[in-house]
C-alpha cells in the first residue's frame, strides 16, 4: 500500500519559506515594528528615485537641453545617463514593493552614482552635499533593515 507524502517524511517547502516582502513576514511583539517603518521609507526612496530616473530620461528626451544636445555628448555620458534611466526606475519599483531585490538595485544605483562621481566628475556631476546626502540614505536604510531583520529572528 503506498504511503501518504506525511508519511514519507517530505516537506511542504511552500510553508516553509520565507517571503521576500517585508509586510508579509512575521510581525515582531514590540511597540515600534521596524519592518512598517522601514517599508515607508523604502516608499519614500522610492519617490525620490522615480523623479532621479525622470530626469535622466527628461535629459535624453531633451526636456531640459536643448533637441539633439543628448546625442552630441560623448558616447561615455551617453551610456551613463541612460544606465540611471534605467536602474533608477527598476531600483524605484522594487523599493515600492518592498522586495529584497528593490533594497539591493537601490544600494546599486547609489554606489554607482557615487562612484562614477568620484572617478568621471565630468560626465557624473556630483558635490559633497550629494554625496553626505547619499551617504545618510544608504546608512539610515541599512540601520533599518538591520534593526527589522533583528525584530524577525526567532527567539530560541
Amino acid at each position: 500500500m503506498p504511503r501518504s507524502a506525511a508519511q514519507k517524511g517530505t516537506l511542504d517547502l511552500s510553508k516553509d519559506s520565507a517571503s521576500d516582502r517585508i509586510e508579509e513576514r512575521p510581525a515582531a511583539q514590540g511597540n515600534l515594528r521596524w519592518g512598517f517603518v522601514l517599508t515607508w521609507y523604502m516608499r519614500l526612496l522610492s519617490i525620490l528615485w522615480i523623479m532621479k530616473g525622470l530626469s535622466a530620461w527628461a535629459v535624453i528626451l531633451g526636456v531640459w537641453t536643448p533637441v539633439g544636445h543628448f546625442e552630441t555628448r560623448s558616447m561615455g555620458y551617453q551610456a551613463t545617463i541612460i544606465y540611471f534611466a534605467l536602474i533608477d526606475l527598476i531600483a524605484a519599483v522594487g523599493l515600492w514593493m518592498g522586495s529584497t531585490w528593490g533594497g539591493i538595485m537601490w544600494l546599486l544605483a547609489v554606489m554607482s552614482h557615487l562612484i562614477l562621481a568620484a572617478f568621471f566628475p565630468g560626465i557624473v556631476s556630483s558635490g559633497i552635499l550629494t554625496f553626505v546626502f547619499f551617504l545618510v540614505l544608504t546608512i539610515a536604510y541599512l540601520g533599518m533593515a538591520w534593526l527589522e531583520a533583528r525584530d524577525t529572528k526567532p527567539k530560541s
